[in-house]
């Protein structure tokens, strides 16, 4: 891998990570096209989540600086969303333990990437006009995110391990389902990020250590990193500044297209 595609990789992981377009897919189809295949490749569009991660700390720190303290303090507002984010956290996690190797063996292609961007899309699409219609707006702020609207997070984000489908897309469709405001939706399936993205880089890291030193190399596996991390720091805020005044329904409609367009060239 040149140090090129270790960058345009980062781009595409930094500018799709936060986005309900899935990242995992866009790495996928984009290495495809530039003939950067092979499990360390895989591991690599995993691995650079890191930087994409650390920019996320950086948008939030002090929310997270400021429920850390609570913690510590044993502050009501604060012990709520850590339990909320780890009940989320589970679902997902146990089922990519147990799982990871057939999804790599299996989705990491472009046809079924292809196929979960389209059906996400459409179901983007029929949520947000369902919600128009219906004039439904969610309530506000992360204190609403109970126990069990958690759960139901948890549980559409197991949906998130078929590459395409969006990690982004499946919690905040699922926050609009439990009740959430779309801007409350994606706020909490950022924070559900950190600890989502940070164990399955970290495991990732320790498991593909072998395939992704042996074809990647750590020059470009830095700049893939750094670079995920500016272009990502910059998309989160101008995603939720977005999300406050529109809906997914765009981005439903950019996966459909994106989708019926690998489908034409690859078939």
């Amino acid at each position: 891998m040149s140090l090129l595609i270790a960058a345009l990789l980062g781009i595409v992981e930094g500018l799709t990570e936060y986005l309900p377009v899935s990242s995992t897919g866009h790495l996928i189809l984009v290495s495809y096209f530039l003939g950067s295949e092979g499990e360390g490749a895989k591991s690599f569009d995993i691995v650079i989540q890191f930087g994409a991660i650390l920019a996320l700390v950086i948008h939030y720190r002090a929310l997270l600086a400021e429920r850390l303290r609570g913690l510590v303090l044993g502050r009501r507002e604060s012990i709520d969303l850590a339990m909320a984010l780890a009940i989320a956290f589970v679902p997902a996690a146990a089922m990519g333990f147990l799982l990871r190797k057939t999804i790599k063996q299996h989705l990491f292609g472009p046809l079924p990437v292809a196929g979960a961007l389209i059906v996400g899309g459409v179901i983007m699409i029929v949520i947000e006009r369902i919600r128009a219609s219906r004039k439904v707006e969610g309530v506000d702020g992360l204190d609403q995110v109970t126990p069990a609207r958690a759960l139901y997070i948890g549980l559409g984000q197991c949906f998130s391990l078929w590459p395409g489908a969006s990690r982004s897309m499946c919690t905040i469709v699922a926050g609009q389902l439990a009740g959430l405001s779309t801007s409350t939706a994606a706020e909490f399936s950022f924070l559900l990020a950190l600890p989502t993205l940070g164990a399955a880089t970290l495991y990732e890291l320790y498991k593909g250590r072998g395939e992704l030193m042996g074809s990647v190399g750590p020059s470009q596996l830095a700049v893939g990193l750094v670079v995920s991390f500016v272009v990502a720091w910059a998309v989160i805020a101008a995603f939720l500044r977005y999300l406050r005044h529109r809906g997914l329904e765009v981005f439903g409609y950019y996966r459909i297209v994106v989708g019926l367009l690998v489908l034409w060239i690859v078939r």
